[in-house]
């Protein structure tokens, strides 16, 4: 009679001495498939490959810049210093992260229930409008600090979801498809921007350039680590993280973005979460417009939060809708972004370059996902 072994193992004879046993298991074992099962488990197969994408799209980058006569180690100094030892860059990265940020969330969020959000450029305009609306017709000089930054924060997220929410709406109404519908409301929202910056919200005071009356001092946010965005961006990204993880709402869009149907059998109304989600997402970005507007703006312009919705799509990408990750992919991109000067400065580089910069970093992965599903 043998004794019980796991699976796999071959089963141990009564009276066999351990020596024994060992031997003749040891007589099963294929070296090759050890040394397969140790390599699969350390990672260092996954761990070249990852190192050789990003290698190869910081020496696509080298090529890309060495093109336009700049010194490719010069510029990757240069990226260095903005980001990390000039004075004041690590404030600056931050203040610039909280656009990024949000609106890397605005994507996040309806990830989680399936839908793609890809509208987060035009749901930071919108945002900024209602805030300026708030700001400038709204709230007066007399009206408290808090309670205007408020006011215009309430109406910034408000704005958002409802814009969001339209594309929401029309997917679960009409079946559209919330990628397109969010995309195309990116040249809406641009649009009734230079309109209202062209027409009826032109200062009449200023330079004759496209843009509204300043804020007023109760109407721009207090400078604090760069300006209080930065903490309330902060703050909202937790939460916003918490909710995701710790909460049902966040469970039920899971399960909705694991399958619907199995969702709706389940009871869950599918339709309401979707719709919430895409509206939840809205709302960040249109703070973040908000809050980006009132710290660093102060005034509405055309082209205020350009590409920032796009630049967020990509680092929620980078972070595979995964808030935590999503926040630091973003916090990544706006130090790179804020390099875009010194280059442009310094080199004589169009400020865009580091776009191509950006849109590399978020290639390496492509990579490594291909390389993930060759190995199964």
């Amino acid at each position: 009679m043998s004794q019980t072994a796991p699976i796999g193992e071959p089963p141990r004879a009564t009276g066999e001495s351990a020596a024994s046993f060992a031997a003749r298991l040891a007589a099963r074992i294929d070296p090759a498939d050890v040394t397969r099962r140790l390599t699969s488990a350390s990672g260092w197969r996954r761990l070249l490959v990852a190192l050789g994408a990003y290698a190869a799209c910081l020496a696509l980058f080298s090529f890309v810049v060495w093109t336009q006569g700049a010194s490719p180690t010069g510029v990757y100094s240069s990226i260095y210093h903005s980001a990390i030892t000039d004075p004041g860059s690590i404030a600056q990265i931050f203040e610039r992260a909280v656009p990024f940020v949000l609106a890397a969330l605005a994507v996040t969020v309806p990830a989680r229930a399936g839908l793609v959000n890809v509208g987060g450029e035009g749901q930071l305009i919108i945002g900024a409008i209602a805030a300026t609306w708030v700001a400038l017709y709204l709230v007066g000089p007399g009206v408290p600090a808090p309670l205007a930054l408020v006011l215009m924060g309430v109406g910034a997220m408000m704005a958002g979801a409802l814009w969001a929410g339209l594309a929401a709406f029309l997917r679960v109404t009409m079946n559209a498809n919330e990628a397109v519908t969010t995309l195309l409301m990116n040249f809406v929202a641009n649009d009734i921007l230079l309109y209202l910056l062209y027409q009826p919200w032109k200062d009449p005071t200023g330079t004759g350039q496209p843009e509204s009356m300043p804020f007023g001092a109760n109407a721009t946010l207090p400078q604090v680590f760069g300006n209080l965005g930065v903490v309330v961006a902060l703050a909202v990204a937790a939460i916003v993280v918490l909710v995701l993880t710790k909460t049902g709402w966040g469970f039920a869009l899971r399960v909705v973005g694991g399958n619907q149907e199995a969702a709706r059998r389940a009871g869950l109304p599918v339709k309401r979460l979707l719709v919430s989600s895409m509206a939840a997402g809205g709302s960040l970005a249109g703070l973040g417009g908000m809050l980006y507007l009132a710290g660093t703006q102060t005034q509405l312009l055309p082209g205020a939060t350009a590409t920032f919705g796009y630049t967020a799509f990509l680092a929620s990408f980078l972070g595979r809708n995964q808030p935590v990750k999503v926040i630091f992919a973003a916090i990544l991109f706006a130090a790179i972004a804020i390099s875009a000067p010194g280059l442009q400065l310094v080199y004589g580089l169009d400020g865009n370059v580091v776009d191509i910069l950006l849109a590399l970093v978020v290639v390496a992965p492509l990579a490594l996902s291909g390389s993930r599903r060759s190995a199964y």
